[in-house]
């Protein structure tokens, strides 16, 4: 974090699996030993026209192990393509609903595709002054808890740069609060970018419109709520805090087990996340969902369009109790997933393209995403997901003392071999040795994803909505990576607010 007379700019970060040497890690060095030793052994045998032959052969295998295309090597999309045409070949791919295909038994039951499939809700104990009971998510492939908020921030438009630091203080404030209890793996922060449906306006004119105005005022009044509608938008935001089972089992049979005693040790941390949101942050509000509100969240999530039902609905709901205003969970995914496409996902009658951004080198200032969550046309969906994964002190420290020691053993492989020393290798060094120094200062360490999508109708050509979400990536100043083979499970990451996304780190508990 840099600070200047203008807007603090936020950097200094590093790559998730740095090289253990020469950019290449452990796997990819020992991939091109053990490719370039037949040729070696057939040097050692004087069977020299066996070691030219086989150096060709070696030198596309280490090409194919070192050269990343867009993001992964030859050989990872060799093996991504291998995976996801032996999945497509034994129908592993095409989905579809419990609720659509009649064979639903319990309505409480989460049915939804992909890597969401072994999601379990359970409704907590009561939890606050109002009593109310959060739904806890159990994520029985990941082995995870988490609980899903849903907040309201002011925004940061027209906030002076004194407000914006002292939000991003408070920003990492919380994320080393989190860090610091070493119960939170992740803190899910996503934002939707929606047109509007008009559906509380249209509520709220049947309410107080008058029968004895003139038909004058009652077609203006239509055409206004027409045009606002159709060129509004509409933003929600939701906070998902993900607690692993390893670390919160044994608090939770302290606090009485099972569900509930899960409940009661998440129901802390959420009370500390709240006081973090609500004060430092800025959040007008923070609302924990129970089970209908995060079906909606959800629902919503693979259809857009259906928010308009789901609000009519639970306006009807708080007049005439009669109405049945809250959706099952059952109903909450989609009623059909065809296999994923190469580049983009199929979900019901919508469309989405889900690419991650890349961090620049140079920083950014807060703020620099709003281009990617403003739509180009009515009707256009975009969401931004970042994920926050705090990493505790000791495994933080291992961390940088590891790429200490190999910057500092690629610094003295150069000195010696006579190599100039590039600003990049000098910015390098200065990075690894701030990250150590605030580290000892007791910072925290922050490993961090983004994830942005687009979601149009069916009936229109993702392929031009998913270059102009990648062209508002790139004007923002940042590089957008389109996750190909893999849009289902992007799609989850940056739309569905259920904190599932981010791979774990090999090691992790």
């Amino acid at each position: 974090m840099t600070a200047s007379t203008g807007p603090v700019r936020y950097g200094s970060w590093s790559k998730n699996k740095p090289g253990w040497f020469g950019g290449l890690s452990a796997g990819a060095w020992i991939g091109i030993g053990l490719a370039g030793l037949p040729m070696l052994l057939a040097a050692g045998a004087h069977r020299w026209l066996l070691a030219v032959a086989w150096a060709p052969a070696w030198a596309v295998l280490a090409v194919l192990l070192a050269v990343p295309v867009r993001g992964r090597s030859a050989f990872r999309w060799a093996l991504d393509s291998l995976h996801r045409g032996i999945g497509g070949a034994l129908g592993w791919t095409d989905w579809q609903s419990r609720a659509a295909a009649g064979t639903a038994t319990d309505l409480d039951d989460a049915d939804l595709p992909g890597v969401l499939s072994g999601v379990q809700t359970h409704d907590g104990p009561p939890f606050g002054p109002l009593l109310a009971r959060p739904v806890v998510v159990a994520d029985h492939r990941q082995r995870t808890w988490a609980v899903v908020a849903r907040i309201t921030h002011p925004g940061i438009g027209l906030s002076e740069a004194a407000a914006r630091t002292r939000m991003g203080t408070g920003l990492a404030e919380l994320l080393e609060g989190a860090a610091s209890t070493e119960l939170v793996s992740v803190i899910a922060l996503q934002v939707r970018t929606l047109p509007d449906d008009g559906a509380e306006r249209f509520a709220w004119q049947q309410a107080h419109l008058r029968p004895e105005a003139p038909p004058l005022a009652w077609a203006v009044t239509a055409e206004l709520a027409a045009v606002m509608t159709q060129a509004g938008v509409r933003h929600e935001a939701f906070v998902t805090v993900v607690v692993p089972e390893r670390r919160i089992a044994r608090q939770a049979k302290e606090a009485g087990g099972g569900v509930d005693g899960r409940a009661r040790v998440l129901y802390g941390v959420m009370s500390e996340i709240e006081a973090r949101l609500v004060g430092p942050v800025g959040c007008s509000s923070v609302t924990w969902l129970d089970s209908p509100g995060l079906a909606s969240a959800i629902r919503t999530g693979f259809a857009p369009g259906d928010r308009a039902g789901l609000a009519a609905a639970e306006l009807a709901g708080h007049a005439d109790p009669r109405i049945a205003a809250s959706l099952p969970m059952a109903a909450a995914g989609p009623t059909a997933a065809p296999a994923p496409e190469r580049r983009h996902y199929v979900h019901d009658a919508w469309h989405s393209a889900t690419c991650t951004v890349l961090l620049p080198d140079k920083g950014a200032v807060m703020g620099a995403l709003a281009p990617v969550l403003t739509p180009t046309a009515a009707g256009e969906r975009r969401c931004a997901t970042v994920f926050f994964e705090p990493i505790g002190s000791a495994k933080a420290d291992r961390m940088v003392g590891n790429e200490s020691m190999s910057s500092e053993l690629a610094t003295e492989i150069r000195r010696r071999g006579g190599f100039q020393v590039r600003a990049v290798h000098r910015r390098d060094a200065a990075r690894v040795e701030g990250q150590d120094v605030r580290l000892a200062q007791g910072n925290a360490l922050v490993r961090v994803a983004v994830a942005v999508a687009v979601t149009v109708p069916g009936t229109w050509s993702i392929t031009d909505y998913g270059r102009r979400l990648e062209a508002s990536v790139t004007g923002s100043g940042f590089k957008p990576l389109r996750l190909d083979l893999a849009q289902d499970s992007a799609f989850a990451a940056a739309c569905i607010p259920l904190g599932i996304g981010l791979p774990r780190r090999r090691g992790v508990q």
